[in-house]
């Protein structure tokens, strides 16, 4: 028999893990979440390689030093391989990967610092879409 944890599900948008890796701020409280096993993280290949490539072209992390936070966010991560395509975000195709990475995941949150594309829908198929203070705000009540 398989036991629910009671921790939320969550989608954590590549723009939220990358900055959470880069720099103090909420991002980086939810990354602690994760590391703390507060909060199951849902993620996918798409995420984890545009990771990859956003650390590596734009902040120039070595490889071992990408490939150390990618294997913990995988061992730490529930990853989910999405069956279903998105068509819902317009002008950035990218971000309908991290919807079908929610829905695939059954996440309750998807957590996103995008306000052109993702934040603006506000929920989704029953997920909520919450920048990184929002959902920190929402986990205090």
């Amino acid at each position: 028999m398989l036991i629910e944890s009671k921790r939320p599900r969550v989608v954590t948008d590549t723009n939220v893990f990358v900055s959470g890796l880069n720099f103090a701020g909420k991002p980086d409280e939810v990354l602690e979440l994760l590391i703390r096993g507060e909060i199951d993280v849902i993620i996918s290949p798409f995420i984890l390689s545009e990771i990859e490539r956003i650390l590596r072209e734009r902040f120039e992390w070595s490889e071992g030093n990408i490939h150390r936070v990618l294997n913990r966010i995988e061992r730490q991560a529930i990853l989910v391989h999405p069956q279903c395509k998105v068509t819902v975000v317009k002008g950035k195709d990218d971000d309908n990967r991290i919807l079908e990475c929610a829905i695939e995941g059954k996440a309750q949150y998807l957590i996103s610092g995008d306000k052109k594309h993702l934040l603006p829908l506000k929920e989704y198929q029953g997920t909520k879409v919450l920048s990184p203070s929002e959902f920190l705000k929402l986990l205090l009540l």
